[in-house]
């Protein structure tokens, strides 16, 4: 895990709740819930979760934020999409078609609302070219293990990467810095404003992480 700190978030626009300037919150234990719009599982139960993390311990000293980030489905991930889903409960795409098919749309909107600050990650056009040596780094931060793999599966991984990055045509900011492996992703910072903990998907040991950063001390 790189020496990533709380200044190593960006954020773009802020949605609801700010603006914030993340280095005031030290002294803070901060939980950054990465999400996109289009992402039926980041409605499931990365975003529930994140609720539920932030009602059980904001008097105890936990921020939560919600990061909206696009690596993929650029027409659907846009801030017009995230305003409608902080302002009115509107979701689309995926998410709409899953939820509804989960009953979890009355009315067509959510029933519940984000109750923490919500901030938008930049997202600008990709024009690095796709050279030999950025595949290979972007394998290493995103595949564990990537240097000890057979020949043969680091061969197929670095295919796969490399066509990834051939026809990524955006780029967003804090996910890439973090080397995010998709959405939902959980980033958790202690009081020192240290990165703890970087999660993708469904995650068993994070709220006894966030226990553990509220129980130390500055």
């Amino acid at each position: 895990m790189k020496h990533h700190s709380l200044s190593d978030i960006t954020v773009e626009t802020w949605v609801q709740g700010g603006p914030l300037t993340l280095e005031t919150l030290i002294g803070s234990v901060v939980l950054v819930e990465v999400f996109q719009v289009n992402c039926p599982g980041c409605f499931l139960y990365a975003l529930p979760e994140a609720i539920h993390f932030y009602e059980t311990f904001q008097n105890d000293g936990l921020v939560v934020i919600g990061l909206a980030t696009a690596f993929e489905d650029y027409d659907k991930n846009t801030i017009g999409n995230l305003r409608r889903l902080v302002e009115n409960g509107e979701v689309i795409g995926e998410t709409q078609q899953a939820l509804t098919r989960q009953g979890m749309l009355p009315e067509g909107k959510l029933a519940w609302r984000l109750p923490f600050p919500v901030g938008r990650d930049p997202v600008a056009p990709d024009t690095e070219p796709v050279t030999e040596e950025r595949t290979l780094n972007y394998a290493r931060e995103i595949i564990p293990g990537f240097d000890v793999l057979p020949a043969d599966k680091k061969h197929t991984a670095s295919n796969q990467v490399r066509a990834y990055l051939g026809q990524k045509s955006m780029k967003a900011e804090t996910f890439e810095r973090f080397a995010l492996r998709g959405t939902p992703s959980s980033i958790l910072f202690d009081r020192k404003g240290h990165v703890q903990d970087v999660s993708f998907g469904q995650t068993e040991n994070l709220q006894p992480l966030i226990e553990q950063c509220l129980a130390k001390e500055n």
